[in-house]
């Protein structure tokens, strides 16, 4: 049964395996500004070596610490994958605030991502309710979440999980979701 796990070496096949898919997709480019992207453009000429994947993994695993330096905006954020063993379905962040200004109202608290070839099949959805505790014990009783207006398998995943919605802002619908 799939499960949130920190960030491990162990799914590094996996993972470079559903990098490819992401990139057969489209994914990675300059206007692609999920957190997928910005780690294909940033790190995927490392990932071939395992001493460079390995860096990446302890980048991810920093991200949760205050004290990690971090571009001006970026908070904290708990970076979880969703793993069958040691085979990546997908991935989900937790921040443990909202960032300052736009970006927050944007990007809300979590944000998850399933490789194409694990979607539709409720990943999604389970990733999300797994994150509920998790978020809880960062303190935050609930989190915004927030997905693009046209995005229906997102938004029935936010709603399934008992997503409260807010008002919308410029693409984005957003929802608050209780934690406990």
């Amino acid at each position: 049964m799939p499960a949130l796990v920190p960030p491990t070496v162990d799914a590094r096949p996996s993972f470079l395996a559903a990098m490819d898919e992401y990139v057969a997709e489209g994914r990675g480019g300059p206007d692609d500004f999920s957190n997928i992207g910005a780690d294909l453009r940033a790190y995927a000429s490392t990932w071939s070596s395992p001493a460079g994947f390995a860096d990446f993994v302890g980048f991810l695993l920093a991200q949760r610490r205050e004290e990690t330096p971090r571009p001006p905006g970026y908070v904290p954020t708990t970076v979880l994958w969703w793993l069958e063993g040691e085979v990546y379905l997908g991935r989900l962040n937790i921040r443990h605030r909202l960032a300052p200004g736009p970006a927050g109202e944007r990007n809300g608290h979590i944000g998850y991502d399933v490789r194409p070839s694990a979607r539709r099949q409720g990943h999604a959805t389970a990733m999300l309710a797994a994150a509920r505790p998790v978020a809880a014990a960062l303190g935050l009783p609930k989190v915004l979440i927030t997905c693009d207006f046209d995005n229906q398998p997102s938004r029935r995943t936010i709603e399934r999980n008992g997503g409260i919605p807010a008002a919308r802002r410029d693409e984005k619908l957003r929802y608050w979701l209780a934690t406990t």
